[in-house]
């Protein structure tokens, strides 16, 4: 049985990347038993739906622009948090 800790973090894992069936049977089972995960589920999945909206709203906006450098300094910090 995972942990809370465990199942938080195949919630947000799943999030970018697909999980294995084993993880994911592992996640489900939990997410039956444990209502405060559920929630942080729910959470999480609001907050991403959330920040596409806004993307979508940002690209659509003509007067967001963005600098070259600022742009380029966003995809550097972006580059180096991915594991």
């Amino acid at each position: 049985m995972l942990s809370c800790k465990q199942a938080s973090q195949l919630l947000s894992q799943s999030l970018d990347s697909k999980l294995s069936r084993s993880e994911l049977v592992a996640l489900r089972l939990h997410l039956m038993l444990c209502s405060m995960c559920r929630r942080f589920g729910r959470q999480v999945t609001g907050i991403q739906s959330a920040l596409r909206r806004f993307r979508r709203q940002v690209e659509q906006d003509e007067t967001v622009t963005l600098s070259t450098e600022a742009r380029q300094r966003i995809a550097r910090a972006l580059e180096s948090q991915r594991i």
